[in-house]
């Protein structure tokens, strides 16, 4: 089994929004920040390939955004750059037999949306792919607060539901369809029934971090975004789990950090950091 980074659209956004209540003074070590206060951020998925099927974790952003919304969200190419990144590894979006999605914010379930055209209305990319979401995330996005509408896009749970290939997982720890080497850890503290996928092979283990933990700054525990729903949450979330994936020398998937791919669990006192760490170059044996 393989797992394989796909990069997707990048974006600059708000590093005061990313970082939460950590001072400008700190994050901006970490992140450097444009003329604007904006950070870099990867919208990174992963390709599982077991020589059989491609199961993929998140899509990033894609290319759906109108012109003006896409200068509006700092999305860096109108062009669907998921699709070149599959490419590259000889694979086009009709290749892929399973999408999972760990939530429906746009900029991780975007890319399954064909590029923009002045006019047409959305449609769906990954033809023969089953379509797998949390119970919880997918009831969020049909009936989003006020606080994060403007994350969603409208027409996405529609276009899931009419395409006959949603799979829905509620309170199990499978998917019918992945079989046991994919289980599901649901976290609420960033949206309700996020999904980060932990993937179990011969070799090595993987934990899709999603937006539990978006890249290496995020890993130390009181590190939290400003567009997550329960900060706290969150933070117990991170170190319930950390202590599970450490001691099974789990990877660690990161969809947003600009640089590392996934990187391993390490302690320097009381602090979780990053031990080993896998550029998007590489590829990861599991």
């Amino acid at each position: 089994m393989l797992a394989r980074s796909v990069l997707g659209n990048g974006q600059w956004l708000d590093g005061g929004a990313m970082f939460g209540n950590v001072p400008r003074a700190l994050w901006s070590r970490w992140c450097p920040p444009d003329d604007e206060g904006r950070i870099e951020l990867a919208c990174r998925g992963a390709l599982i390939s077991d020589g059989q099927r491609h199961v993929l974790l998140d899509t990033g952003i894609g290319g759906f955004f109108s012109p003006k919304l896409r200068e509006r969200f700092g999305v860096s190419s109108a062009e669907h750059v998921l699709l070149r990144s599959l490419a590259a590894l000889g694979l086009g979006h009709e290749d892929i037999d399973a999408v999972v999605l760990s939530h429906l914010h746009f900029d991780h379930a975007g890319g399954l949306l064909a590029p923009y055209v002045d006019g047409a209305a959305p449609a769906l990319l990954f033809p023969k792919a089953k379509f797998i979401v949390g119970a919880e995330a997918f009831e969020r996005a049909r009936a989003p607060h006020p606080r994060d509408r403007a994350s969603f896009i409208a027409e996405l749970p529609r276009l899931l539901e009419e395409s006959g290939r949603l799979e829905l997982i509620d309170g199990r720890a499978e998917s019918p369809t992945l079989g046991p080497r994919f289980t599901f850890w649901r976290s609420f503290g960033h949206t309700p029934g996020m999904l980060c996928t932990r993937v179990r092979g011969e070799q090595g283990e993987l934990f899709f971090c999603a937006d539990l933990v978006p890249g290496v700054a995020w890993m130390h525990l009181p590190v939290t975004m400003g567009y997550d729903r329960y900060p706290e949450l969150l933070i117990d979330e991170k170190s319930a789990i950390f202590q599970e994936l450490h001691a099974a020398g789990a990877w660690l998937w990161f969809t947003h950090d600009p640089s590392v791919a996934a990187a391993r669990l390490a302690r320097e006192g009381e602090r979780w950091t990053a031990g080993h760490t896998l550029p998007d170059a590489a590829s990861l044996a599991l």
